[in-house]
């Protein structure tokens, strides 16, 4: 098993004690506890692995994979799973949630209702009440009680131990076949990958090690055993291998072939996605969360009336379904410029039910999005790795409707850690561009719009609010495309006045605890207390309107002129969004792109098309979302001209 590129724990943490795991703020508690003093989760593992049998290794691994450890105030995953163990409460059951109207294929030429068919799929595994049954602790407190949760995860394990036939044994390794059965996937259709890949990260995590600081400030560690080597899935596991095409992932990953519909419809046109038999050039890799389960999502995928994405990840245990070549273009973005320049992840999840992704998700996403960034050359950041939530309108009647996902709780931090990149940001403290980057853990923003009551429970949060003035009761910043006839809300839907962790923009001021950001066209004020930064400084290139300029206008895609297009191709409508970039300010450079647009519309992919325009296009972080303005409408400037 390779180790995931960009996790910073390494064998050397075998010599770690919990004192040398560093505390982020005195809010992570005492090095050490009073004799009556509540037990400690790392001494919950100890315990229950003492009681239960299961080794204490073994534990800590599973519950590292599924949660980090976290306790997440009692409140679920986006597949419904509780506590450091990750119980899922299978009475839930998945839904399909739609909260906008977006048109998935961003193309007016070509418009297309969002319209979702059922996708009828089976509940996922109800361990947290099968958990209930073999401890005797009701439900409702293996969900809130970490220590409990702990007990019902271990004696899931030796339950899975007596299944397959294996006998109690202190040796880790042979707990092998019960952790593969652990995340309640009984068919994990590995076509490359295996269907021990969740154990083979487990067991990935026990030779390297592990240690952290939890969310409520438990210090947690793994210590490492760097020579076990775990036994081969044994068939007794319950678990199967899948003979299909191979798909296009990573060896160590678990992945699948699943292919998207694509066929002609009897009311006309063609679904679910656009296939190009040729090389196309691709910037951008588009995070996604599904609003529903993974099986509703491939079934979906499979539906030649609904729309399409390339990969669909699955929560519990990480597992990929890919769903196109790469060379296809998929519905998925909102905008045809950025699905013709894209490859799209679903994540299974909800944006705003549930509260946390599973270790195992931003792993296995972590691991596919680093193999594919090399093998089209994208760059690992927030310019080109960028949510959904990211992705412009392409007219002003479109930028209300633009989805929202993957949203706030998505850790973005942490993402960028496990690929490879994290997002550090500049030692230059005169550095002229910001970074957002507030601690996921201790960051804990208002939203509201997760429950009928209208308020969100806290949580940790990626995201900062932006303010019209250095003040927590001042209005959020306006939002024209958005809201052009009234404010800005706290929703969690709603990104109009926020900054995400990764994006970086032009430095407006300061004052106090607040810093300033050029967005939208206006100063935008957040939280940054010197004791506990929300930013760090950056540096990176700049556009400004050019000398003559009083502002110039700003795209939601870049298409070429009118005089690219071939005779009997009608040009694109280039169409500027409502928000104009003034004289005087500045926003952060992502990438310089070239006029492009790839004509599709035929069943037949021989018609498919790219027209090249001459008219390049600088690509800026101009709000929440990307935005794009003519090359020869700004100058590009370094931050060192602008000290």
């Amino acid at each position: 098993m390779r180790r995931l590129p960009g996790i910073a724990v390494a064998a050397a943490l075998a010599a770690l004690t919990p004192q040398a795991v560093g505390d982020r703020t005195p809010e992570a508690g005492p090095a050490t506890r009073r004799s009556d003093a509540p037990e400690s989760r790392q001494a919950v593992f100890a315990r229950v692995a003492r009681t239960s049998g299961v080794p204490e290794s073994v534990l800590l691994a599973v519950a590292y994979l599924e949660s980090r450890w976290d306790a997440n105030n009692g409140l679920p995953s986006v597949s419904a799973g509780y506590g450091p163990m990750h119980l899922v409460d299978g009475r839930l059951g998945p839904e399909l949630r739609r909260h906008d109207t977006e048109d998935p294929r961003g193309d007016e030429r070509r418009p297309r209702p969002p319209v979702v068919p059922a996708a009828q799929a089976p509940p996922p595994e109800d361990t947290l009440h099968r958990a209930a049954e073999l401890t005797g602790i009701t439900p409702a407190r293996l969900r809130r009680d970490p220590a409990a949760n702990i007990e019902g995860g271990a004696a899931l394990l030796a339950d899975h131990q007596r299944r397959i036939g294996a006998q109690p044994a202190a040796d880790p390794a042979r707990w092998y076949g019960a952790v593969a059965r652990y995340p309640g996937t009984t068919g994990t259709g590995a076509g490359t990958g295996s269907a021990g890949s969740f154990a083979d990260e487990v067991y990935a995590t026990i030779r390297t090690g592990a240690a952290r600081v939890t969310d409520d400030g438990e210090r947690v560690v793994l210590r490492a055993i760097p020579d076990l080597s775990p036994p081969r899935l044994p068939t007794s596991a319950g678990l199967r291998r899948a003979a299909a095409p191979a798909p296009d992932c990573p060896p160590a990953l678990s992945c699948e072939w699943m292919p998207a519909a694509y066929r002609r419809l009897k009311q006309g046109g063609y679904g679910n996605h656009d296939r190009y038999d040729a090389p196309r050039p691709i910037d951008y890799i588009v995070i996604h969360d599904g609003e529903t389960g993974y099986d509703a999502m491939t079934r979906l995928a499979a539906d030649p009336t609904y729309l399409s994405w390339h990969y669909t990840l699955r929560s519990s245990d990480g597992h990929i379904a890919q769903h196109l070549r790469g060379s296809d273009i998929g519905w998925h973005a909102g905008n045809w410029y950025v699905n013709s320049r894209s490859i799209g992840l679903e994540h299974e999840g909800y944006l705003a039910r549930g509260a946390w992704y599973t270790e195992s998700m931003y792993r296995s996403s972590a691991r596919l999005v680093a193999y594919l960034a090399r093998k089209y050359q994208i760059p690992l950041d927030r310019a080109h790795i960028i949510g959904h939530d990211n992705v412009p309108g392409t007219t002003p009647e479109t930028v209300r409707d633009m989805h929202s996902d993957p949203g706030p709780y998505w850790d973005w931090r942490h993402y960028f850690e496990l690929l490879g990149s994290p997002l550090t940001g500049s030692s230059d403290p005169t550095a002229r561009s910001v970074l957002i980057r507030p601690d996921y853990a201790l960051n804990r923003a208002r939203f509201t719009g997760c429950a009928k009551s209208g308020t969100c429970p806290s949580r940790s949060t990626s995201s900062v609010w932006l303010h019209s003035r250095p003040s927590e009761t001042a209005p959020l910043v306006r939002d024209v495309g958005k809201h052009p006839t009234d404010a800005s809300t706290y929703s969690v839907y709603d990104q109009a006045a926020r900054a995400s962790t990764g994006q970086r923009y032009a430095l407006a001021g300061r004052r106090g605890d607040w810093t300033a950001i050029w967005y939208l066209g206006q100063k935008a004020w957040f939280h940054d207390p010197v004791a506990m930064r929300t930013s760090v400084p950056a540096t990176g290139r700049l556009v400004t309107p050019r000398p003559g300029l009083t502002s110039v206008k700003v795209y939601g895609r870049a298409y070429p002129d009118a005089s690219a297009y071939p005779r009997g191709v009608p040009p694109e409508k280039l169409t500027p969004l409502q928000y104009t970039l003034p004289a005087g300010q500045f926003y952060s450079l992502g990438m310089t792109s070239p006029a492009t647009y790839l004509r599709a519309g035929a069943f037949d992919p021989s018609h498919h098309r790219i027209i090249r325009g001459d008219t390049p296009y600088r690509q800026i972080q101009f709000g929440h979302r990307i935005m794009f303005v003519r090359a020869a409408d700004v100058r590009v400037i370094s931050d060192e001209d602008r000290r």
